[in-house]
Parts: C-alpha cells; sequence; structure tokens
C-alpha cells in the first residue's frame, strides 16, 4: 500500500509560554514530556528539521509543503532565532517547492519588529483568542490570575493593520459552552479575521470533556441508522453551541469570514476535501517535532493516557521512517482505523471518525481507538443539521 507523504511539519519551536491557560493541552493535559525538553529548539535541531523535510519533499516529489512554528509560545524565542529558523527551512528545500510558513500565538508578543519579519516571508499569523473580554478571560490568563485580553488584542489590532493584511491567517477559538455562540462569534469577526477556527477541548472516554461527564462510561453497541438530523438533539451541547454560530455565520448577507469546521462539513457533503483533520477520511498531513527533535503523532494524543510518542528523532530517522512506525501508521488508514460502529454510520465519510484522541478509551495496551469518538452524537447532530440547511437550499433552487 502506497503511504501517503507527510505535508507539514508543526516544529515546537518553544515549549514555554507566557501565560497559564486553565485548558491548554500542552501543559494540563496527561502527557507532561514538555517538562524534560528543551526550552527552545537549538539551532542545529531546526537545521535537522528542515533537512529532513527536504529530503521528504525530494523523494516524494513535492511540489508545496508547509511548516507550523508552534509551542507554547513560539515568539518567546525572539526575533533573531525565529529568523534563523525561517531561512533554515527555506533554504532546505529542494527549488521549486514552495513553502507555506504559518505561526500560531497568543498575540501578546506580536511585536512590530515581528510583524516586519513575517511580511518579509510571507508568515502567516493565526491568534489564540476565546471571544471577549468574558470569553477569553475564563481560560486565559496569566499565572497570577491577571487578565491576557488587552494585551492580546492589541496583537491582533497590529496585526490587523492595511499592510498586513498578507500575513493575517485567522482566529483561533477553543469552545466554551459557558460563552454565548453567537456573541463569541461576532466578537471575533469584528476583528475582520479571514479565517475562524472553532475547537472542541480536547477529551476523550476516559477524560470526557467539560459537558459531557456522562459520556464517561462506554458506548453503546447501537448503530446508528437513517438520516442524520431527522431525529431531536439530545444531550449534544457542543453540536447546539455550533449549529447557532452555523446559523448566525450561513445566514449573513455575505461571507464575513471563513470556519474552517462549518466550510469542511459543508465540502465534505458535496462531494470535496475536508480542511481540517478532524474531519474526513484523509490520512493526515502533519507530523510534529519536538524542542529535542523527536518525532511525535498527533499533537492532541497528549490528552491520553497512551502518549504520542515514537522514539524517533530527526537526529535519527527519516520522515518515511515515522510514517512507517505502527503507532503512526494506525491513525493513517482512513476509514480501516475505525471501529465497526464508525465504519457502519452513515456520516463517516464526513465526520472520519473525528479526530483519533477523541477516540480513545483505556484498556488494551497504549489504549483503545476503536470506538467512536466522545463527541460522536455532536457530530452526527452538527452534520445533519448542515445537510438539512443545504438541502433545503438546494431544493429550494430546483422549484
Amino acid at each position: 500500500m502506497t503511504v501517503a507523504p507527510a505535508r507539514e511539519l508543526v516544529v515546537k519551536f518553544h515549549e514555554r509560554c507566557n501565560i497559564a491557560c486553565d485548558h491548554c493541552y500542552m501543559y494540563e493535559a496527561a502527557d507532561q514530556g514538555w517538562r524534560a525538553r528543551p526550552i527552545r529548539m537549538a539551532a542545529p535541531t531546526v537545521d535537522r528539521a528542515a533537512q529532513r523535510l527536504g529530503e521528504h519533499a525530494r523523494a516524494h516529489g513535492l511540489g508545496e509543503v508547509r511548516v507550523v512554528l508552534h509551542g507554547g509560545e513560539p515568539l518567546l524565542a525572539g526575533v533573531a532565532a525565529m529568523e534563523s529558523a525561517l531561512r533554515s527551512f527555506r533554504d532546505a528545500l529542494p527549488p521549486g517547492v514552495r513553502l507555506e510558513v504559518a505561526v500560531q500565538t497568543n498575540g501578546i508578543l506580536l511585536t512590530e519588529s515581528f510583524l516586519a519579519l513575517f511580511r518579509e516571508h510571507g508568515v502567516r499569523v493565526g491568534v489564540s483568542l476565546d471571544g471577549d473580554r468574558v470569553a477569553n478571560d475564563r481560560h486565559r490568563r496569566y499565572a497570577n490570575g491577571r487578565s491576557s485580553f488587552d494585551e492580546a488584542l492589541a496583537g491582533v489590532e497590529r496585526l490587523r493593520r492595511p499592510e498586513n493584511a498578507a500575513i493575517y491567517g485567522g482566529l483561533l477559538c477553543t469552545i466554551d459552552l459557558a460563552n454565548d455562540p453567537v456573541g463569541t462569534y461576532e466578537s471575533l469577526i469584528a476583528l475582520g479575521p479571514p479565517r475562524i477556527d472553532f475547537l472542541v477541548p480536547h477529551g476523550n472516554w476516559a477524560h470526557p470533556p467539560p459537558g459531557l461527564a456522562d459520556r464517561a462510561a462506554p458506548p453503546g453497541a447501537e448503530r446508528r441508522t437513517g438520516t442524520p438530523g431527522a431525529e431531536r438533539r439530545t444531550g449534544t451541547p457542543y453540536a447546539d453551541w455550533l449549529i447557532a454560530v452555523f446559523d448566525r455565520w450561513y445566514a449573513a448577507p455575505r461571507l464575513e469570514t471563513e470556519v474552517r469546521i462549518l466550510d469542511s462539513i459543508m465540502a465534505l457533503l458535496c462531494g470535496g476535501v475536508s480542511r481540517t483533520e478532524m474531519l474526513g477520511l484523509r490520512p493526515p498531513s502533519a507530523v510534529v517535532v519536538e524542542s529535542d527533535g523527536t518525532y511525535e503523532g498527533d499533537d492532541a494524543l497528549k490528552t491520553t493516557d497512551s502518549g504520542p510518542a515514537t522514539g524517533l528523532s530527526v537526529h535519527t530517522h527519516s520522515l518515511d521512517d515515522l510514517l512507517a512506525h505502527p503507532a503512526i501508521a494506525a491513525g493513517r488508514r482512513g476509514l480501516e482505523s475505525l471501529g465497526p460502529q464508525c465504519r457502519a454510520c452513515p456520516v463517516v465519510t464526513v465526520c472520519g471518525g473525528g479526530l483519533q484522541a477523541h477516540r480513545y478509551s483505556p484498556g488494551a495496551p497504549g489504549g483503545d481507538f476503536s470506538r467512536p469518538s466522545v463527541y460522536c452524537e455532536d457530530l452526527f447532530a452538527l452534520i445533519g443539521h448542515v445537510r438539512q440547511r443545504l438541502a433545503a437550499d438546494l431544493l429550494g433552487l430546483r422549484r
């Protein structure tokens, strides 16, 4: 079987953060490996990661690859280290291979110096912000409890200036059910993002996400049948939250912004492809490189008791070696990687079983990923609602 190449490196450029979000999967989850790794990725490790990506692009004839400089808070590494890393990745690629670089930041350190560097190198900047002051302060605070909102907002305001339009990547919002969905959406679009990513909090059957404590019990064996969305929604708080956003977003007289999870659902329902690895059956394109150069699987696996470690490193192994690792290969088999309940589901081609980490339950050595996502009911209800809205509009066009 041909193995799909990796097309994206998520590089843990700086392993610490300047704020202490209590919903952070990096520091607050089961995996605490960050404590033993270097605070910042050393230049030789950056160079070796870049070389691995270059050799992978060459071996697979890739025309485009992507690097996400991540953390922690990557801007803590400083402007000089950031510039050196950008040059290293560009220099390591074969001629003709296009490099897309993105940075995910909390926005607090987004100074004019960083913005000038990102404009020079065409780096897309995403900022994590959970809504207005009240919404953001529920989780995104300093370690002493002080609000980070004003400083984060100031960074976003600098980013949205006209000269930075080409590098404004968008906003990332982690859903809190206590926050009003429409109010949260409208507070974010007021900042003019070209895209919004709404993320559900990471959770699984061993550690259910907020609001889903009743899902700690194993899901029933009964398989889904019938038409998604036809039944009344009960016990689907994350679907209800996102449905409220969808209805507001979809009914707007003009497209205000892209919403990646909603765009992806509509694309998949119409036979297209997903723009998020949370949905669809295509193998994930991203792999993680930690600050010491070790390879890891999906970053969200930090929230499981099995963890994402592979024992492989950019110093000793190629990206092809990584993709052949059993733990990585298991999450890249599409429909084959799912359990029987998911494979029989009428919306599996859209939900794709959800994130691998959200399917985790304890039991077998290394954990069991054959159960449906802990968000199964929510995904089913959300997809059904979107499908009904699209179908109603398409039927209306035919009349």
